[in-house]
């Protein structure tokens, strides 16, 4: 089992964005968010394809990378958590049968 994500979710139970044991005063870097962008896609990527959970941790994930690309690691950590939440828990779902239509922006 992978420990990053355990020890990812306690620190931010405990309101640290930084890896377990470094310094809690000390603000998350590129490579915290890259980490925890990975592993969430990975999740995401296992997931099928048509899954709407999948494709809202998805969403949390363009927009983790976005934030990161502002410098805002921080909003990126917290962003690829919930990508993670989103892959675990499944909290979004369709009835059999049923399909997400996504409209673009001219429609």
């Amino acid at each position: 089992m992978n420990l990053f994500y355990p020890c990812f979710l306690v620190c931010l139970a405990f309101a640290a964005v930084t890896p377990c044991g470094a310094d809690s005063l000390a603000e998350p870097t590129r490579l915290d968010c890259e980490a925890a962008v990975a592993y969430a896609r990975q999740l995401t990527e296992a997931m099928p394809a048509d899954d709407l959970s999948r494709y809202f941790a998805e969403r949390d994930l363009h927009q983790a990378l976005v934030e990161a690309g502002n410098g805002e690691f921080d909003d990126c950590l917290e962003l690829a958590a919930r990508a993670t939440l989103e892959t675990k828990e499944r909290h979004h779902t369709l009835p059999p049968g049923e399909r997400l239509k996504v409209l673009r922006a001219d429609e």
